[in-house]
């Protein structure tokens, strides 16, 4: 294996590893804050769920990513990568979901625990309370986007 192949399978092991983490983070400390409060009121169940899946989606993000980068490089498929500059051409690649989704998934886990407790306490707000944990869903949309047209736009010499 070469070393801009090595490089390559780094960030799409960066893209899932660390947006995975922000992910499960994220989802365990909402399932905390929603098991109370369905623990409290079991008809409010619906709505704490899905406040708590939202952090989910930056592990989603990152796996997307990881498959393109997989494909692009030759392991599901095609040509292996045998530059190191292309190896770390599809590393850069990979880190801004990698990092962003790390942090977005925490903060969405947050923001995702505040708008369990205001539908805990005014379950009326649900549409409300969804807007504060979609607001950070934002930038972990604008990272895959880079890191996609960062991928698929690496030209291989």
């Amino acid at each position: 294996m070469s070393l801009g192949m090595a490089l390559a399978l780094l960030g799409a092991a960066l893209a899932t590893g660390l947006a995975g983490c922000g992910s499960a983070w994220g989802v365990g400390v909402a399932g905390q804050a929603a098991a109370g409060v369905v623990s409290e009121d079991p008809s409010q169940f619906a709505k704490v769920l899905v406040l708590q899946l939202l952090p989910g989606t930056q592990g989603i993000y990152g796996l997307l990513v990881t498959f393109i980068t997989l494909s692009s490089i030759g392991v599901l498929g095609g040509d292996p990568i045998e530059s190191t500059s292309v190896g770390l051409m599809y590393l850069f690649a990979c880190l801004p979901i990698a990092i962003v989704g790390l942090v977005s998934g925490y903060h969405q886990g947050r923001a995702s625990v505040a708008s369990i407790g205001l539908v805990a306490k005014k379950p009326d707000q649900f549409g409300k309370a969804m807007l504060f944990p979609a607001m950070v869903e934002t930038y972990a949309i604008l990272a895959l986007l880079v890191s996609i047209l960062s991928v698929t736009n690496i030209v291989q010499a």
